[in-house]
């Protein structure tokens, strides 16, 4: 017995000298904390020096190199991104989080059949469902994409993942007494479920319902207390009771976690306009737009500011930078029309108020349909 048990300490010793050391992998944690720092600090040149610095030097870490590619998206460097996240995707074919960043890049090029595809493979526990049923509706085949994932769950009900992805669809879809019970349902499958209860808080947040959606959003951060998206949603569903003084601390947690995203900016800029500075909105808009040149909100919420203070031609600006990068946004389409209207253009704002009617959320579809029959 003693010889046996020597034995396999020595595998173990063995084992543990063979095994990588963790600290390659807080090297690239240490290099994404610094080009993250530079970024809060507004160098985001500086933080692509740095990461591109990084990865010459450790040119076989994924994390790493899905940062830079991330930088490069950011920077529009389409073809550097493109290259990055496929050096990541040699390294480690199953990485989600990666093949969703190429599919963002495929998404921006109008690369429309190898973006589904990169979604696909994204799933499960990413947030690519919303970006599927957006492709899906330029493709023209949305409704073969939400029978076919109905279609799925039916064959396979207790698959919780599979759950969640039919509840995230109706929730794209404007459904949310649909994802509510999907979203329910995949819970009591898999209690632990972080996209689940972060997406019920969301489906409550629509239904205004802010305090069961804090309920969700508390729930998830007991389980994962770094969760950018949880954090985020918990300040907006303060946000929604007008809780300002609580949503703020939050917001600026998940902003120190991930300042390289937009959503905690543009929150900034909520909290601001709320307080009556419209300026200072604007400034944190336009800060959300630098660093993410490709969300929708920023755009949108710029220009509802410049609307409200007669500002037709910078909303109009606004308006047309956002829709280069989300065409298929109903609103901004609808917003569009009207700020052409306001400044006389009524052929232009028709244009734009027709193109706003095969938009997916069935209440702008029903304004741009009263204004074209006005």
């Amino acid at each position: 017995m003693v010889r046996r048990a020597l034995i396999f300490v020595l595998v173990l010793l063995l084992v543990a000298v063979m095994t990588p050391r963790p600290a390659r992998a807080d090297a690239a944690i240490d290099a994404v904390h610094t080009a993250r720092q530079l970024i809060a600090a507004g160098n985001m040149a500086g933080a692509l020096t740095s990461m591109e610095l990084y990865v010459a030097r450790h040119p076989d870490q994924p994390d790493a190199l899905r940062f830079l590619g991330d930088l490069y998206y950011r920077a529009g460097q389409m073809a550097k991104a493109e290259a990055t996240y496929r050096r990541a995707l040699d390294i480690d074919p199953r990485d989600r989080e990666t093949h969703n960043r190429l599919g963002t890049v495929y998404a921006a090029e109008n690369r429309v059949d190898d973006a589904i595809d990169q979604f696909n493979k994204s799933l499960p526990g990413i947030s690519s469902v919303g970006d599927l049923v957006a492709l899906h509706q330029r493709k023209g085949d949305l409704q073969q994409y939400r029978l076919q994932v109905e279609q799925a769950v039916e064959k396979n009900p207790s698959d919780a993942d599979l759950v969640v992805e039919l509840a995230q669809v109706y929730a794209a879809l404007y459904h949310p007494t649909l994802a509510l019970g999907r979203y329910r349902r995949a819970l009591n499958l898999d209690p632990t479920s972080i996209p689940a209860m972060n997406g019920l808080g969301l489906v409550f947040l629509d239904l205004h319902d802010p305090t069961d959606a804090i309920d969700q959003f508390e729930a998830c951060l007991r389980l994962d207390p770094f969760s950018y998206s949880c954090t985020d949603n918990l300040g907006v569903a303060y946000m929604d009771l007008h809780r300002d003084d609580l949503a703020l601390p939050i917001l600026k947690r998940a902003y120190s976690y991930a300042p390289e995203r937009p959503e905690a900016i543009v929150n900034f800029g909520y909290i601001e306009d709320d307080r009556g500075d419209w300026k200072a909105a604007v400034t944190y808009y336009a800060k959300a737009i630098r660093v993410w040149p490709y969300g929708r909100d920023a755009y949108f919420n710029i220009a509802i500011a410049y609307e409200t203070h007669h500002l037709y031609q910078l909303a109009q600006a606004a308006l047309l930078e956002g829709l280069a990068v989300s065409p298929d946004d109903g609103w901004m389409h609808y917003l569009l029309g009207e700020t052409y209207l306001m400044q006389g253009h009524h052929d232009l704002a028709k244009v734009q108020f027709q193109a706003a009617t095969t938009a997916i959320d069935p209440s702008v579809v029903e304004l741009a349909k009263s204004a074209l029959s006005n």
